[in-house]
């Protein structure tokens, strides 16, 4: 036999054996990252897709939503799990948050459409309830922003080769990510929200896209002041964490299957 005519065809995992794995990589995560972090950043996720329900400024030019309020809170915990962990992490959590999201979001429904003969819920009912288009916007925003904030927060960490640790390589990384990330944010869930389905279901109530244009940059900007007010405490824990060696379970994991 000639073995030049011999071709050995790489090994491709099975798609069982990918999701053992991805499943023993996600089970080490959430072992290795303190439960604070990621409890905020669940519980930030949740009240900022209730928050969106309520328009806080609309005029001509301008708009904006509750969810601004609290998305800053979102994007510091993943710039933090980014700093140590890395984006893929990052990613995985920001799924996690999403999928919590959405559980609670459908116990808030069947509680706002069980009856009661107490006093008029009406207001609470719609306030759980919620509005199905303004989950599916808020989610798909959530997530396309959260995997363009992670990658750009681990290239720009990445540029810093001399002192990465240093507190002009954390705040290079938190403020650029964070004023893109919620640049596109706000600016695909007032898209999806206010432009597409919002004429449909809101009596022809909508945003226009200019709108929709300065309600993002005007978010981003506010919530980029809130990452800038409160960044030097992320850099404090980011600090903290790879001090104490939080997570370095993950990390040799992580290395290992490289």
């Amino acid at each position: 036999m000639n073995s030049q005519n011999v071709q050995i065809k790489p090994h491709t995992p099975s798609i069982g054996a990918w999701l053992q794995k991805e499943r023993e990589e996600i089970s080490i995560l959430l072992r290795c990252i303190p439960a604070t972090a990621v409890s905020l950043f669940v519980v930030s996720v949740i009240c900022m897709n209730l928050l969106a329900n309520k328009t806080l400024i609309q005029t001509e030019w301008l708009a904006l939503d509750g969810g601004i309020l609290i998305s800053w809170l979102s994007f510091m915990c993943m710039d933090i799990i980014t700093k140590r962990f890395g984006p893929s992490a990052s990613n995985k959590i920001a799924v996690l948050a999403a999928a919590i999201n959405l559980l609670t979001s459908f116990v808030f429904y069947i509680a706002s459409i069980i009856p009661s003969n107490a006093d008029d819920y009406t207001a609470l009912n719609g306030i759980l309830g919620g509005t199905w288009f303004i989950l599916l916007g808020s989610t798909i925003a959530f997530l396309a922003s959260a995997a363009i904030n992670n990658f750009l927060n681990w290239t720009i960490g990445r540029a810093f080769q001399n002192n990465p640790d240093g507190k002009l390589a954390f705040a290079a990384r938190t403020y650029i990510s964070t004023l893109v990330g919620q640049f596109f944010d706000n600016l695909i869930f007032a898209v999806i929200v206010f432009m597409i389905f919002a004429p449909v279901f809101w009596d022809g109530f909508s945003w226009t896209l200019l709108q929709c244009v300065t309600c993002a940059l005007t978010g981003a900007g506010a919530e980029l002041l809130m990452e800038v007010i409160f960044s030097p405490f992320g850099y404090k824990i980011a600090k903290e964490w790879k001090e104490r060696g939080v997570g370095q379970q993950y990390l040799d994991y992580i290395e290992e299957g490289r």
